[in-house]
């Protein structure tokens, strides 16, 4: 394996358990490997997306091989995260008195800045001395200060985009009628923001997905072990903010997950198909099979 000493102190770097080194190994050395292999034969700029509920590891995943391609291949790689593009708060608001009020709540497809994800990709495949790298604050629930924004100088070699609606098709419109959980039944029992959300997937993103090269899934079992998987995060959150910022409740959090219940589900059904390699986990986000990678 190489750079053993290296991957130990990615590993304590990112503050994972020593146990990780096992996944370095098995899973994400074989992904880079292939990833390098890839890149070199497009002779320029290679588009990857990571899929992933929300909790599944998908930004870990992102972060790590940024670091192992970046350190043991010597590629330059931008890491970018779909949630980096959400709309200002501002905007979000606007949406939610002109169109629907579920849509103050960021996530879904419609809350997304496409045309500034669209121009960041563009540029990231040019020679751009300076290529913005827009940030989101979650804590803060709206775009970071672009004084805490990164740059980097293109082209790269590999940009990494994840997010968890990032590949996802739009459903059929005879799949929106019926509502899945709570938030549907009771605050959009006339579907208007279902359709949004939706027609938002079926005119706007298709253009974004299209121009990645390779699509990475990281499934999860089933939507039910998605709430557990975020409240680590949210708890995450609360021990590692420096401000005084609003941490969810298990009743808000609750309801912030079933904003993404549908496409989560919708993905987790139809996308293993699609992707390029797929990465099976258990409840306990644990990798029991891979597909695409042999």
């Amino acid at each position: 394996m190489p750079a053993q000493h290296l991957i130990a102190d990615l590993i304590k770097a990112h503050q994972l358990p020593d146990s990780f080194f096992e996944i370095v190994e098995h899973e994400y050395l074989p992904l880079c490997a292939r990833l390098m292999q890839l890149q070199k034969e497009k002779s320029g700029t290679f588009y990857v997306a990571i899929n992933g509920s929300q909790g599944s590891g998908k930004s870990t995943m992102a972060a790590f091989i940024t670091d192992l391609l970046s350190q043991i291949w010597h590629l330059k790689v931008a890491n970018l995260s779909i949630d980096d593009f959400y709309l200002t708060r501002k905007e979000r608001k606007h949406l939610a008195e002109h169109i629907h009020p579920l849509l103050i709540t960021r996530g879904v497809p419609g809350t997304h800045d496409i045309q500034l994800a669209m121009q960041t990709l563009k540029k990231l495949g040019s020679d751009c001395p300076s290529v913005p790298l827009v940030r989101f604050d979650k804590a803060m629930d709206d775009r970071a200060d672009k004084n805490n924004w990164d740059t980097i100088q293109g082209p790269v070699d590999i940009v990494i985009l994840e997010g968890w609606c990032v590949g996802v098709q739009a459903q059929s419109e005879a799949d929106l009628y019926t509502p899945i959980n709570r938030l549907e039944s009771e605050e959009d029992s006339n579907t208007k923001w279902r359709h949004y959300v939706n027609d938002q997937l079926a005119q706007q993103y298709p253009n974004l997905f299209k121009q990645f090269d390779y699509l990475i899934m990281l499934k999860a079992p089933d939507f039910d072990c998605v709430y557990r998987w975020r409240q680590r995060q949210e708890d995450k959150l609360k021990a590692t903010s420096k401000r005084q910022t609003h941490v969810m409740s298990e009743l808000e959090l609750k309801r912030f997950i079933e904003h993404y219940q549908r496409l989560t589900e919708h993905a987790l059904e139809n996308l293993p198909s699609e992707a390029d390699v797929v990465f099976y986990l258990n409840q306990d986000q644990q990798f029991t099979k891979t597909t695409g990678l042999n």
